[in-house]
């Protein structure tokens, strides 16, 4: 018996050396890994599909006859973001879809494809297509949110409510450095943080190391993404009016990416729409701020 507990308290000890030197060389992984392995427990299912001849990764989750609800991430962002509002959907009835656009999470990143908001767009339609999916309501966050703004103006029949979290799209200049949604050092990584939300916690430097690593693997995919964005000529200024669904501004009030004030200006370029604005929040509305974002979610969706 006593060899026996030995053995297990041994093999107990190896297992937490390895989860530890593991943690410590790729942190990023296991808090990645973490989250999915959450997901998984609130029943996410991890896809593979091919749209437009590139492969794209999506979750669905939720009870399959449910109404369809598709999520659209932001810049450098991925599927995974949107881990803790989707339960509080799937809890409400909806089937959720989360797709990882091209170049981001899972999904492949074609070396000849132009990450542009309108391309980005098609690919969202051409998803829809793919999964047989006709009327839904559609979310996006920061440049989600532009993407799915022009998926809606250009196909208004198939968008029976429409969701903007933080969203990017209309014609301003941006006030912060660009170049820190590729971070190289920690410095920058600690200025990225704090546009991204209020009172940033510290980061570990061993955190902080991988982190940089790992954002170098689509370092130009983003690049290419805002070259295109900064261009402006895909803003959606002149298409918000045109808008007849039901739209869903949710906003964090601390936001310093997408300000405010830009949330107000959707507000009044959209007559039908509502503005829920979440104080002491930031840019990470439908992540950090959840709870808080969910009843309004909920509601709108609901009627």
């Amino acid at each position: 018996m006593a060899r026996r507990f030995r053995w297990i308290l041994g093999l107990v000890v190896v297992l937490a050396l390895a989860v530890g030197a593991a943690f410590w060389h790729r942190p990023v992984s296991v808090f990645r890994a973490w989250g999915q392995a959450r997901f998984a427990v609130a029943g996410a299912r991890s896809q593979i599909i091919t749209v437009n001849g590139i492969r794209i990764h999506y979750y669905c989750l939720g009870p399959e006859a449910g109404p369809p609800v598709v999520l659209v991430h932001g810049l450098g962002g991925r599927a995974d973001d949107w881990q803790n509002l989707a339960p509080y959907l799937t809890r409400a009835g909806y089937r959720v879809y989360l797709p990882d656009l091209p170049g981001y999470g899972l999904s492949e990143q074609p070396a000849t494809f132009s990450y542009s908001v309108p391309d980005e767009a098609s690919i969202v339609v051409s998803f829809l297509d793919a999964l047989h999916l006709g009327q839904i309501d559609l979310g996006g966050w920061s440049m989600g949110g532009w993407i799915v703004q022009r998926v809606a103006a250009a196909h208004p029949e198939r968008i029976r409510r429409l969701m903007l979290f933080d969203s990017a799209g209309l014609y301003a200049k941006p006030t912060w450095n660009t170049a820190l949604f590729t971070p190289t050092n920690p410095q920058e990584l600690d200025q990225l943080d704090a546009l991204l939300m209020p009172h940033p916690p510290p980061v570990p430097d061993f955190v902080a190391r991988d982190i940089l690593r790992a954002s170098q693997n689509n370092a130009w995919v983003v690049k290419r993404a805002l070259a295109s964005m900064l261009t402006g000529r895909d803003v959606t200024d002149e298409l918000l009016p045109q808008l007849r669904m039901p739209v869903l501004l949710v906003w964090g009030g601390e936001d310093r990416i997408t300000p405010l004030a830009l949330g107000k200006t959707m507000h009044k370029l959209i007559p039908q729409s509502n503005l829920e604005v979440i104080s002491g929040c930031g840019h990470l509305a439908p992540s950090q701020c959840a709870a808080q974002a969910a009843p309004a979610v909920q509601a709108f969706l609901a009627h």
